[in-house]
């Protein structure tokens, strides 16, 4: 690593101005900063990347402002700066080091760089996020999970998902233009709505309004187009981890978190996904968070991939023979679970014959009150079979009874490693014996889980006197539930959520009571849950 400094513009030594004082007031130790130095270091390669590291006698912070007109990055004493330039080229940088002593104390000093710049992103790249030289992209807002933010340590929106729509209409004004030309120079440009406001996060606020007073947790829509660039370059590099970062000069992907850097997660034709980081004020709490953005391009309607049909049987029961459930396919979750398993269920899960049997060709699953409590089964594919995408048929007569809780429904296989409700579920079908003509289907993910899961229900009569085909249709693109054929609940979905490109694995189970199941009827003797087949085609 080679820098030379060019010339030192500017040196400038503040004074501080005291305002009027009480006679008896003590002031303390006014100290200045002095021998401001300021070590740059120009990455070799062409790659545009500038480092610097401040040094001063008495400064307690340094101010960093690699662009003229841009927003300053923040060092304390002994931390280094890295900021990557984005334009193409041989051309002369000025950065300004300010630093920040007591009192309000402050020296200055302005340094100037030539650098030598090459960035080149590779033609397939450029065509996908920039078409022909020039392309518009939009928040894919009509899916779920367009947005989310989540903790750095998993790469999923694990605090918040958005759902279509859900977000202030400011956030969907915004336009994404990338553009690049045959001298491998990349253009950004940000388009804001009417009122040139787009959203932000509330934690940012103070940073372009240091007078204000943010509402803790609410996202703001705010001006900000003229303490950030609209009309910058960006640059998509593989960094050292192999990631691929698309990086936007002092500028956004529309949602501002304080990252000008976001990792790609997926770039096709037709979606561009991010994740970015966002470095939390310590004023606000400090720390990091991972902010999720999809993007589609404006004129290609939801961005929707299709797929094509499932119709080759994968993997099947059919409940042919007598005894207990085919033990390749099935094992048992048993007992009462940690709180009734989450929803404060009152029945006791058991293998013995008398709550689980295979008979007369059909999968029984009884739930009893017995010795002044309740028993039932649960059993699951999990460890046996998973999949990812495709379509399940599950042809079940359900029970009745106040208080029963019958469920045919799907878990992510990493729930061991990751946990509920990071690991995603997908209900069937779901229905409680207080509510008898009624079922529902649900999916439960990060912030929209419990009682805050994407719900549907739909009146069913016979439900219990009948067998009915409740099916999901599991897509990359969207979760489509069913009854006898009939759709009745469409949820479309980006990549940022846990039901895209995951193995899931199938329950079935009767439960008492709990959260769902409601009250439980003193009469209650038993009902049984019969399955006739469950088939599952991709």
């Amino acid at each position: 690593m080679i820098h030379t400094y060019k010339k030192i513009l500017l040196l400038i030594i503040l004074a501080t101005f005291l305002g009027c004082q009480d006679d008896d007031a003590e002031l303390g130790t006014i100290l200045p900063p002095s021998n401001l130095q300021i070590d740059a270091v120009i990455e070799d390669g062409q790659t545009g990347n500038v480092t610097i590291t401040p040094r001063a006698d008495d400064a307690l912070n340094f101010h960093v402002f690699f662009t003229q007109n841009g927003d300053p990055l923040v060092a304390k004493p002994g931390e280094s700066l890295t900021f990557r330039y984005t334009q193409s080229g041989q051309y002369s940088v000025f950065i300004t080091v300010v630093a920040f002593g007591t009192g309000g104390t402050s020296s200055s000093q302005t340094i100037e760089l030539d650098l030598d710049v090459r960035l080149f992103i590779d033609q397939e790249t450029l065509q996908m996020i920039g078409g022909d030289g020039n392309k518009r992209w939009v928040w894919d807002r009509s899916v779920g999970g367009h947005f989310g933010v989540g903790p750095t340590t998993n790469d999923f929106p694990e605090f918040f998902s958005a759902s279509p729509n859900q977000l202030d209409p400011c956030i969907y004004d915004d336009v994404l233009t990338f553009s690049y030309d045959a001298n491998d120079n990349y253009s950004f440009e940000l388009t804001t709505g009417d009122a040139n406001q787009s959203f932000m996060n509330w934690a940012e606020v103070t940073r372009f309004f240091p007078n204000d007073t943010p509402t803790q947790f609410v996202d703001e829509c705010r001006d900000i187009t003229d303490q950030i660039a609209t009309n910058t370059s960006f640059v998509i590099f593989e960094n050292e981890e192999g990631k691929r970062i698309i990086s936007v000069e002092n500028s956004m992907l529309s949602y501002w978190s304080g990252a000008m850097e976001y990792e790609v997660i997926e770039l096709t034709a037709d979606k561009l996904s991010v994740r970015g980081i966002q470095e939390v004020s310590s004023d606000f709490g400090g720390g990091q968070l991972a902010w999720y953005h999809t993007f589609v391009p404006e004129d290609s309607g939801t961005g929707d991939i299709a797929e094509p049909p499932f119709d080759t049987l994968v993997w099947a029961d059919e409940f042919d023979t007598n005894g207990a459930p085919n033990a390749t396919n099935w094992t048992y979750d048993l007992g009462t679970g940690d709180n009734g398993w989450g929803n404060g269920e009152s029945q006791s899960y058991t293998d013995d014959a008398s709550n689980v049997i295979v008979e007369d060709g059909l999968l029984k699953i009884t739930a009893k009150a017995e010795n002044g409590g309740y028993t039932s089964s649960r059993i699951k594919t999990q460890d046996l079979f998973s999949f990812t995408y495709g379509k399940v048929d599950v042809r079940a007569k359900l029970p009745t009874g106040g208080g029963t809780w019958p469920a045919i429904w799907m878990l992510g296989s990493n729930i061991t490693e990751v946990g509920w409700p990071n690991c995603g579920e997908i209900d069937i079908m779901e229905h409680v014996g207080n509510n008898q003509d009624v079922v529902s289907s649900a999916l439960h993910f990060p912030g929209n889980n419990g009682g805050n899961a994407i719900f549907e229900e739909t009146n069913i009569a016979g439900a219990s006197t009948d067998f009915h085909v409740y099916s999901v249709e599991w897509s990359s693109t969207e979760i489509v539930f069913s009854i006898d054929g009939n759709p009745y609940h469409t949820y479309p979905y980006s990549n940022n959520l846990p039901f895209y490109n995951n193995d899931f694995f199938l329950i079935l189970n009767v439960a008492m009571g709990g959260t769902f199941g409601g009250a439980i009827d003193p009469a209650f003797t038993e009902s049984t849950m019969e399955i006739d087949y469950v088939r599952v085609y991709q």
